[in-house]
């Protein structure tokens, strides 16, 4: 089910890395600096996403990873978009502690 523009705005409060992107997005770039934690982060976020069916968008770029999720089918962001945002920073925050 697609979330309303205050849910939205509510969720983002919680998450200050997360951008929203056209209303229908959200975004957040990591930064790395170490070429394998880059490759095991997208591995988990992989991983991650699997379990649920959901997959982001994922860029690669030198020392950044830039993801960015929506929901196809609620032509916007669900709650699901934000859970998954959650554990991405989990699994990123696991990978820097080393």
């Amino acid at each position: 089910m697609r979330l309303t523009d205050e849910e939205v705005q509510y969720l983002l409060q919680e998450m200050e890395d997360w951008k929203l992107l056209e209303e229908r997005w959200i975004a957040r770039k990591y930064l790395f600096q170490d070429d394998l934690q880059e490759i095991e982060f997208v591995r988990q976020i992989s991983d991650i996403s699997e379990e649920v069916n959901h997959h982001p968008f994922i860029s690669i770029d030198y020392k950044f990873i830039t993801v960015k999720i929506s929901s196809q089918r609620a032509k916007g962001l669900t709650k699901l978009d934000f859970e998954l945002a959650k554990k991405y920073d989990e699994a990123y925050e696991k990978i820097k502690a080393g």
